[in-house]
């Protein structure tokens, strides 16, 4: 049978496994652990080509202990596409796009929550709540209604409206939050006993770290068990970057691969930005609580509603860890910077959403400041589509209208 238990990330202390309340006495956020020897006596790489493509190919390092509760629509297996006419153009050695928009609810976010609610249906829960300014909501949405749990959705009111509009598309108690979304989460945490909803809230559960892990299995298993130099990533709650720095301690625990860790660089919006700031300066001491560091970064909260909108991430002494140890950093983009990196990534036929651009931007600025070097090999994760951002009517309402060929001749000569 499958070891698991769970690991201070912060003070080593184990516990035994449980659903939520991740939370360690000590202020650290406790991590799935698993046996690695007992893995390596069951579980080689050579297998792999012989699985199905989705993340569950690799569930040996999942937490779910039967099979029969995975709940998937079929997540993971997205393309990592190179960009070989910006590398001639740009001072650094291989480009690289992670396509997690292709996952099915549109975002990397089906990663997490394929894994959350598996592990909600193995424990026999029937009603989860999330707060969450979009992506995580639709996930939750759509994974519980698989499963067959009631859904609540807590959403600023200002998310994008097509991603608010497919919620109750999945059956979902969905309800718009005058405020961020830390003010979402107060919401839920106020409830939770009298509604009887587990949070799976960013960093609340198990699963949503272990899921996000299978982007960093997948990306070194398509760049034939490597590591890139570089990884650029959009980051909010941050369990992106703990999870794939968890599967790459995990794989080089395995003795799959030998190379170095890469250098996690995370990106912000300029107004949002407390890893910037926390990076940038030597008195931000990631060992601090997570409540204290999170207090210490009160600033004017970025205006446009995308997922790096969360001002106090829930461990952030962690994120800071792990990209002072990788030797990283952390680059705060304007509205500006992500609406041209959009453009310039829809030209090439990317569809991008403003995360996923904001690490287009974000790669640009590196370039020009010399922190890319020439030779490094850079993978960007562009974690939803376009479409989900866009203001229904917007395009049409500035497109010209035809009624013949002669009034396409004289469009053409204005």
């Amino acid at each position: 049978m499958k070891q698991r238990e769970l690991i201070c990330s912060r003070c080593s202390v184990r516990q035994p496994f449980r659903y939520h309340n991740m939370k360690c006495v000590c202020g650290g956020t406790l991590l799935v652990d698993y046996d690695i020897e007992q893995i390596a006596n069951t579980f080689s790489k050579t297998a792999l080509p012989y699985r199905s493509p989705s993340m569950w190919r690799y569930h040996e390092l999942l937490p779910v202990l039967d099979e029969a509760n995975i709940v998937s629509l079929g997540e993971g297996g997205t393309p990592l596409l190179r960009m070989p006419a910006w590398e001639r153009k740009l001072p650094l050695g291989q480009l690289y796009l992670k396509r997690e928009e292709q996952n099915p609810t549109g975002s990397f976010k089906s990663r997490g929550f394929s894994a959350a609610v598996s592990l909600l249906k193995e424990a026999g829960v029937h009603k989860a709540a999330v707060p969450s300014n979009g992506n995580a909501a639709g996930a939750l949405a759509a994974y519980a209604g698989r499963a067959g749990i009631e859904a609540y959705v807590f959403i600023p009111q200002d998310c994008p409206p097509l991603i608010v509009q497919e919620c109750p598309l999945y059956g979902a108690h969905t309800f718009l939050v005058d405020g961020f979304i830390h003010d979402a989460g107060t919401i839920i945490e106020a409830g939770a006993a009298e509604q009887g909803w587990v949070n799976v809230g960013t960093l609340k559960e198990p699963g949503r770290v272990e899921g996000k892990k299978t982007m960093g299995l997948e990306l070194a298993e398509q760049l034939g068990w490597t590591f890139p130099d570089v990884i650029i990533y959009p980051t909010g709650g941050g369990s992106g970057i703990i999870g794939m720095w968890k599967a790459y301690r995990e794989l080089k625990a395995l003795g799959w691969v030998s190379c170095d860790m890469p250098r996690f660089v995370c990106v912000q919006e300029v107004g949002c930005q407390p890893l910037v700031d926390g990076v940038s300066s030597p008195a931000a001491d990631p060992s601090g609580t997570a409540d204290t560091a999170a207090a210490a970064f009160k600033q004017p909260v970025a205006p446009n509603p995308t997922g790096m909108r969360v001002p106090a991430p829930p461990d952030l002494p962690l994120l800071l860890a792990i990209v002072r140890e990788s030797g990283g950093t952390a680059v705060a983009v304007s509205k500006e910077e992500i609406a041209e990196a959009t453009r310039q990534l829809g030209a090439q036929g990317i569809s991008a959403s403003p995360e996923g651009s904001a690490t287009w931007a974000a790669m640009l600025r590196l370039c020009d400041s010399g922190w890319l070097r020439g030779q490094d090999r850079v993978v960007l994760f562009n974690t939803s589509h376009a479409m989900k951002y866009a203001q229904p009517g917007d395009a049409a309402r500035s497109l010209p209208v035809l009624r013949s060929y002669t009034d396409f001749v004289q469009q053409q000569g204005q």
